[in-house]
């Protein structure tokens, strides 16, 4: 459960909270709230501070426990680093510093005075907002198929911010599609599994009343002819799903649309991925998690537009049936593909889909994939990959991120790339050789996008934290929260 946001006016002081958040600077300097405390306290702040108890380094968290003056039981003064150093990015993580101190503690309830931080070129509602959702992400719990530990767990932080009103209930909005994205992302391939994220998509619509939702299965997708999807889904036993959500809260407006690559469970296909590693191939869904969360997020939030999201939903897996290296396949625009490697199947879903996606004369449309490790190699664990042809278009996505801080960053889409792509069976192969991986597979799905407002975000670095505990991110439905929000200013 996401965590319940509120507004308050009271003094740092008097809060009736578990856990008071105040910050401090590097050499000591006081927000206004820390002053408040120390004031109340005699003094005993400062002294926590000259003797360095108390540290105002970036990163550093001291919890001070039944302060003389105050009325909360707990303490957590963050350390914020440098004044002149101090902006969005830091807010961020000493927002993030915070909450997984809170997410440690025996606190149910606490009020934080972080939104009251001077941000550089932000505003109130912003500091809001942010510091509301990198609390959220902070304290998630995944809990679907664990037992549930002992202990406490945050449920409600309140801030003060005086006026921010609109800003807690987007807050709320947003943070209720991350977990939906998460949830999804976290669930293991045996529940998670493409007529899983149908019945998701069917249950968001009926809870939801300005949604309504359409399943494809393997029937109507032949009659599309999707042979390209289609046969990324041949080796599964379970059936191929396109989940069609449509939102209205603009009339008979054109909608923006959002296409994601749901491959409940990747094993490569008979171009087999190495053991090591391979579970973490459950991901491979969260572009589909991320644009069907970003829709319940958007529906909460009751923006006026149209959107349309297609979560193409399929498993790869290695069968008697499954397609082969060297196969030539047939997509729903005619154009036929020579597969050279079957572990390069999103692309394969994607491109049907994004033919499909044409029907609804969008605005724009962006894809969302965890399509390459190129892009991993490219930029790490810290940036999308951003691809669109329209410089305008990029650059909305990108503004979009630095505001979200879900950053992407622009990787070229030029036509020099194509020729990688050249076969001598087919009308194109699905890869481009060893060399600017994330590049050419962007390439290869604008083929599929002539003419259209377009954009590619490869979230393969982004969509989880590595490691045996590593949890998915709920990335990048911030930055497309974010731009459809921004689409209606």
């Amino acid at each position: 459960m996401s965590l319940t946001f509120s507004l308050t006016d009271a003094r740092p002081s008097a809060a009736d909270t578990d856990a008071v958040v105040v910050g401090v600077f590097e050499d000591k300097l006081m927000t206004s709230a820390a002053a408040e405390l120390d004031e109340a306290s005699a003094g005993a702040l400062k002294r926590l501070l000259d003797s360095g108890d108390v540290s105002g380094k970036l990163g550093q968290v001291s919890r001070l426990f039944q302060l003389a003056g105050v009325k909360a039981p707990r303490v957590l003064v963050v350390g914020l680093g440098e004044q002149p150093k101090f902006d969005a990015h830091r807010f961020g993580r000493v927002c993030a510093d915070a909450g997984k101190a809170l997410k440690g503690g025996p606190a149910k309830r606490a009020t934080s005075y972080l939104a009251e931080l001077d941000v550089p070129g932000r505003d109130l509602a912003w500091k809001t907002l942010t510091a509301a959702l990198v609390a959220d992400r902070e304290n998630y719990r995944y809990t679907a198929t664990v037992k549930a530990k002992n202990g406490t767990t945050l449920g409600e932080l309140a801030f003060r911010a005086p006026g921010a009103d609109a800003a807690i209930a987007r807050a709320g909005a947003i943070a209720a599609g991350v977990e939906l994205a998460r949830e999804l992302g976290n669930l293991p391939p045996n529940i998670c599994n493409p007529g899983y994220i149908a019945e998701q998509g069917r249950k968001l619509a009926a809870s939801e009343s300005n949604l309504s939702c359409e399943v494809l299965g393997r029937a109507e997708l032949e009659a599309l002819n999707m042979g390209s999807l289609l046969a990324v889904a041949r080796g599964s036993a379970n059936e191929p799903q396109l989940v069609v959500l449509k939102y209205t809260g603009a009339g008979d407006d054109k909608p923006y649309v959002l296409v994601g690559k749901g491959i409940t469970f990747d094993t490569g296909g008979i171009s087999l991925k190495p053991g090591a590693g391979m579970e973490e191939m459950k991901f491979d869904m969260m572009g589909a998690g991320s644009v069907i969360g970003t829709t319940l997020a958007v529906a909460r939030l009751g923006l006026p537009l149209n959107l349309v999201t297609l979560a193409v939903a399929v498993e790869n897996m290695p069968d008697g049936d499954a397609y082969r290296p060297s196969d030539v396949v047939t997509t729903m625009s005619g154009q036929t593909v020579e597969v050279l490697n079957t572990d390069a199947e999103g692309r394969l879903i994607l491109c049907d889909a994004l033919t499909y996606a044409q029907r609804f004369e969008p605005k724009a449309t962006v894809d969302v994939a965890t399509l390459t490790g190129a892009c991993v190699v490219a930029l790490g664990k810290h940036a999308h990959g951003l691809f669109s042809k329209q410089d305008d278009f990029a650059m909305e996505l990108h503004a979009a991120g630095e505001t979200s801080l879900d950053r992407a960053w622009r990787l070229p889409l030029w036509d020099d790339y194509q020729q990688q792509l050249e076969s001598g069976f087919a009308d194109m192969a699905n890869i481009g050789g060893k060399y600017a991986g994330a590049i050419t597979a962007a390439c290869f799905l604008a083929r599929f996008t002539e003419n259209q407002r377009w954009a590619h975000l490869d979230i393969a670095g982004t969509a989880w934290d590595e490691g045996r505990k590593g949890m998915a991110t709920g990335r990048p439905v911030y930055l497309l929260t974010q731009w459809l929000m921004d689409r209606t200013a």
